[in-house]
Order: structure tokens, then C-alpha cells, then sequence
């Protein structure tokens, strides 16, 4: 009798150690490829486990944030699958690049286009996402999930507390913004290329000068050899003249 009550007692929790930890296996999620930094651009990978032993996930909409509206937002071609971006008018337009953004992508819906994701497998759809936001830590995305069966679960519930909800939304967790942006190490490189060329105008100046000087010092050595030459044929000249002098007088 004890041992009868034990062995219930143990599959009474065991099953609640698993309809506790099955949400948090096998919803889907969210996860950057890298870095999703404030202010920045990134490609983030939609995570679609398929938790039925009878049917295929066949179609997931995911819905982009309202609160905080994404300018960019482009998916990766998934093969066997069909991808439809929904798009909305925006109250307050968006800066991008110098252009103003007056609709952004509200929704993306990917949709099977053979068996779908089988029982046992997952799927990753990639979607490449810009500017996030700088004012948020973290981006929540609404999903819709579709079986063969016609079976529809919505995870869109927000985690408030530390209690994780039965079908939780997507979270994208967003890193602090890079210091230098875009541009960071490409100054120091700006530095870098600066200093050599500095150096070599330097070096280029010594060049022409020294060139200058050989120059003035080859003339001189020229005007020289000019003058001297002139000196002896003056001399020569002289020379002859008298000869021919005392030839005429003998």
C-alpha cells in the first residue's frame, strides 16, 4: 500500500516537472545572429520548434512591435517556403539613410509550401531588422503557429515577473550601442593611414630639397668647368696672336 502511494506520489510529479518545463522548451523564439545593439542593424533568427507528434507546422506570423516601429526589416528566402510582409501606415514618419519612412513591415508570414516543419524538427526563418531601437531593452514579437491539423497556438503572452506565461511571446534582448557606431574602427584606421602620409610628405620634401641642392651644386661645377674652358681658349688665343706677330715682323 506504502509502495503503491509512493509511485503515485512520483507520477503525479513527474508529469508536473514536465507541464512546466514543456513551455519553455518548445515555444518559439528569438535569437540574434551576433550582436543586436541599440542604434543598430541585425539579423535575428525566428525559432519554430514543432511540438506535435501528429502534425507539421505548416504556417507562423510573427507580428513587429508597434511601440517601437522598425524601419527595415527584410526576411532571408527560407527554401519551402512562402514569405508575405504586411505592411502599415505610420502616425509619425521614420528617418532613414536622410529618407523619411512613412510605412513600415507590421507582420511577415511564412507559409509552407511542402510538408512543413515534421514532427522533431524545428525551422529558423532569418529576418534582417534596423534601426533598434536606443530608448528599449529588448523587442517583444507576437507569433502565430500553425499545425496540419488546424490546430492554432498564439504565443503572444508578456512575461510579467519571474513566472514564465504557458505560451510566451518572443523576446529579443537588445545589447548596450557600440561606443564608435559604424565607424569606430574605421577612424582609428583614418588615424593610422594620416600618420604614414604625414611621414611620407616629409620624406617627399627632404627628397625635392636634396634634388634642389644636387641641382644648385651641379650647375655651379658646370659654370666652372665653363669658365676655366673659357680661360684657356682666352689663353690660346693670346698665344697665337703674338706667334703670328713675330712671324710678320721676321
Amino acid at each position: 500500500m506504502q509502495v503503491s502511494r509512493i509511485a503515485a506520489a512520483a507520477a503525479v510529479a513527474g508529469t508536473t516537472v514536465l507541464a512546466l518545463a514543456s513551455p519553455a522548451l518548445a515555444h518559439v523564439s528569438v535569437q540574434p545572429e551576433g550582436k543586436a545593439a541599440k542604434g543598430g542593424f541585425a539579423v535575428v533568427d525566428f525559432k519554430v520548434p514543432n511540438e506535435r507528434d501528429n502534425a507539421s507546422t505548416t504556417k507562423l506570423e510573427v507580428s513587429f512591435p508597434a511601440d517601437h516601429p522598425l524601419a527595415s526589416v527584410m526576411p532571408e528566402p527560407v527554401p519551402g517556403w512562402d514569405a508575405k510582409v504586411t505592411k502599415s501606415k505610420l502616425d509619425k514618419p521614420l528617418n532613414l539613410h536622410g529618407r523619411q519612412i512613412t510605412e513600415v513591415v507590421s507582420k511577415v508570414t511564412w507559409t509552407a509550401k511542402n510538408g512543413g516543419i515534421k514532427p522533431g524538427f524545428f525551422q529558423k526563418f532569418p529576418v534582417s531588422v534596423g534601426t533598434l531601437p536606443e530608448d528599449a531593452d529588448e523587442l517583444v514579437f507576437k507569433a502565430i503557429q500553425t499545425y496540419s491539423g488546424g490546430e492554432v497556438v498564439r504565443w503572444i503572452e508578456v512575461q510579467e515577473g519571474d513566472e514564465e506565461p504557458e505560451n510566451p511571446a518572443p523576446v529579443l534582448a537588445l545589447s548596450a550601442a557600440e561606443e564608435d557606431g559604424h565607424h569606430g574602427s574605421g577612424s582609428e584606421d583614418d588615424k593610422a593611414s594620416a600618420e604614414p602620409s604625414a611621414d611620407a610628405s616629409q620624406a617627399a620634401a627632404h627628397t625635392s630639397a636634396s634634388a634642389e641642392e644636387a641641382s644648385g651644386d651641379s650647375t655651379d661645377t658646370t659654370a666652372r668647368v665653363l669658365g676655366i674652358v673659357g680661360i684657356v681658349v682666352g689663353a690660346a688665343g693670346v698665344a697665337y696672336g703674338v706667334l703670328a706677330g713675330r712671324r710678320r715682323s721676321a
